[in-house]
């Protein structure tokens, strides 16, 4: 299904893109949720209609996301974990754990925006990506020592 973007989505493309999606994705996530029109003559007048408004949401969006990185730069992570004497953990920090970390510190991303490129399951520190909005990117420094 040929649809027009009123979002931008990650891995998908930016607002006002023609893109080719498979029937379900489109029926059941992009339209319900706005994120799309189905891509006709009407939706494409009424697109022109909205671009304005559809493009200064996204630079609102933008801006929240700077102001959440700018947040996550000024916190220091750290996690108390069990470990044993080499310095492995018993389990690993997951994205959820970092997710209500956040949370208790009153920054709302969500799970997708959390990258962990290699798991962390030793005392020390780490770094993850953060990518609350698409093409930002910041990594930051984890710290795990020993409970």
């Amino acid at each position: 299904m040929k649809i027009i973007l009123t979002t931008n989505v990650k891995k998908l493309g930016r607002v006002g893109d023609l893109v080719n999606v498979k029937d379900g994705y489109a029926r059941n996530f992009l339209l319900p949720k706005k994120m799309a029109l189905r891509e006709n003559k009407k939706n494409l007048e009424y697109y022109e209609k909205i671009k304005d408004e559809i493009k200064t949401k996204e630079k609102d969006k933008l801006e929240k996301a700077k102001k959440t990185i700018e947040d996550i730069k000024k916190l220091k992570i750290q996690f108390s974990k069990e470990a044993d004497e080499k310095g492995q953990l018993y389990g690993a920090i997951s994205k959820k754990e970092i997710l209500n970390f956040f949370r208790e510190n009153s920054i709302i991303i969500h799970s997708d925006d959390i990258i962990i490129t290699q798991q962390i399951r030793s005392v020390g520190d780490h770094q993850i990506k953060v990518s609350p909005y698409t093409d930002i990117q910041e990594l930051i420094n984890i710290k795990v020592v020993k409970n």
